[in-house]
Order: structure tokens, then C-alpha cells, then sequence
């Protein structure tokens, strides 16, 4: 009965198919369901012109649908961060080694303070004034350690 409704409605299943998929994906994001969806509207567009039996709109499907959800994959992959960036995502401190920043407190008895965006961070080195400018040469635990530019 369901197989005779859809049959019934020709290229148009096929296009109800794609937008109930990219609906669904609107419930459950994960980019998954987008590349079916697109493919079923695909499908439905070529039987629409092509005149397609079951059987072979079926199989374009089979096709689109793979070839998408590589394509997806791949387009998805081109915007993923540098591996340099990504393998530092959760060592902050590691993706600041090597710049440049002004003291916001004086260096006093090897420990003082430097700004960080909108955080502190406690910094050691050498004795400086506040507004020196330093380079953080290396990380110890949640302490940046720090020397002349």
C-alpha cells in the first residue's frame, strides 16, 4: 500500500523523500541526513526528466546518495583546523610560547603577572619593571616562564 503511494506519486516521492530527510536533519543535526536529502531531491529531479522506472531511480539514489556523503565529508574536512592549532586546543599555555607581551605587574623575587587577552597569567624570570615587554620562552605547569624579547 505504502509502496503503491509512492510509486503513484513518480518523481515527486523522490523530491518529498529529500525535504522529509533535510527536515530530519533539522531535528538531528549531524550533517548526515543533508547529503541523503540532497541526493533524493537529486534522484527525483532525474526521474522527473529522464522518465526513470523504480528500479533504476532506486539505483541513481544508491549512487547520489554515496557520492554525497562523500562529498559532505570532504567539504565538511576542508574547513577542520590546522593540525598546529588542534593539537594545541587544550595546552593554552603551549600556544604561547614564543610571543610577545607587556608585564601588567612587576617581575619581584622571580614572580609577577602578564595579560593575556582578557586572563592573567603568573609568569617567572628575571627581575623587570611593570609595562617590560617579555617572551615566553617555555610553560611549567600553569606558570609561564619568561625572558627578553
Amino acid at each position: 500500500m505504502i509502496a503503491d503511494a509512492f510509486a503513484s506519486l513518480g518523481a515527486w516521492a523522490w523530491i518529498i523523500l529529500g525535504l522529509l530527510l533535510i527536515g530530519i536533519e533539522l531535528l538531528a543535526p549531524g550533517i548526515f541526513f543533508l547529503w541523503l536529502g540532497l541526493a533524493a531531491i537529486a534522484t527525483g529531479l532525474l526521474d522527473a526528466l529522464l522518465g526513470l522506472s523504480w528500479q533504476a531511480a532506486s539505483l541513481v539514489f544508491a549512487l547520489l546518495a554515496v557520492a554525497a556523503v562523500i562529498l559532505g565529508r570532504w567539504v565538511t574536512r576542508s574547513g577542520a583546523q590546522p593540525e598546529a592549532q588542534s593539537a594545541l586546543l587544550n595546552q593554552r599555555g603551549q600556544a604561547l610560547v614564543g610571543r610577545v607581551f607587556t608585564l601588567e605587574t612587576p617581575i619581584k623575587d622571580g614572580q609577577g603577572r602578564i595579560r593575556v587577552d582578557d586572563s592573567s597569567w603568573r609568569v617567572t624570570g628575571a627581575d623587570r619593571f611593570a609595562g617590560a615587554k617579555v617572551r615566553v620562552v617555555r610553560v611549567e605547569g600553569s606558570t609561564l616562564v619568561v625572558d627578553d624579547p
